[in-house]
């Protein structure tokens, strides 16, 4: 293991499991590569009410403006920085900022990282909350080409 590919964000789940893939990062003498990811948004609807649908979707407002995702890199920026300042004094660190589906996203990374492994952390959702959110850990798991830790963080 050479090379290790951390997941990171604005949660105490991402706190959790930068801390322990910097500790196994240091025990196996690894180079680190940090990932956040920024979820596109989602245009509001702004067409007339549809009777079958609801709501047409055809006509959406266009939220990703230039200065949106210059918020959105600087806010990024931050949070990798944080979080190399922290944990990565002694190590090499590369620093990922990708746009679009947050799974996805960290999987091409990891390739183009060349990681050795994937630490991520899980919220520990179960039943219905993990299947309306969905599991970013569950996807990455299922197609990685390397081995994933995933660290769990129970709430309260």
């Amino acid at each position: 293991m050479k090379k290790i590919l951390i997941g990171i964000g604005e949660s105490k789940f991402a706190e959790h499991a930068t801390e322990y893939g910097f500790e196994l990062a240091h025990k196996l003498q690894a180079e680190v590569g940090l990932i956040h990811v920024i979820e596109p948004a989602v245009g509001v609807p702004m067409g007339p009410v549809d009777s079958t649908m609801g709501m047409s979707y055809d006509n959406t407002m266009d939220i990703v403006t230039p200065e949106l995702m210059n918020i959105e890199q600087e806010v990024s920026k931050k949070v990798l920085q944080k979080f190399a300042d922290k944990y990565g004094d002694d190590f090499k660190v590369t620093r990922f900022t990708e746009y679009g589906d947050t799974a996805d996203a960290i999987l091409e990374c990891s390739k183009q990282f060349g990681a050795d492994m994937i630490v991520l952390g899980t919220h520990s959702r179960t039943g219905i909350d993990r299947f309306i959110m969905g599991s970013v850990a569950e996807h990455v798991v299922r197609h990685s080409d390397v081995p994933v830790l995933v660290v769990p963080t129970k709430e309260g």
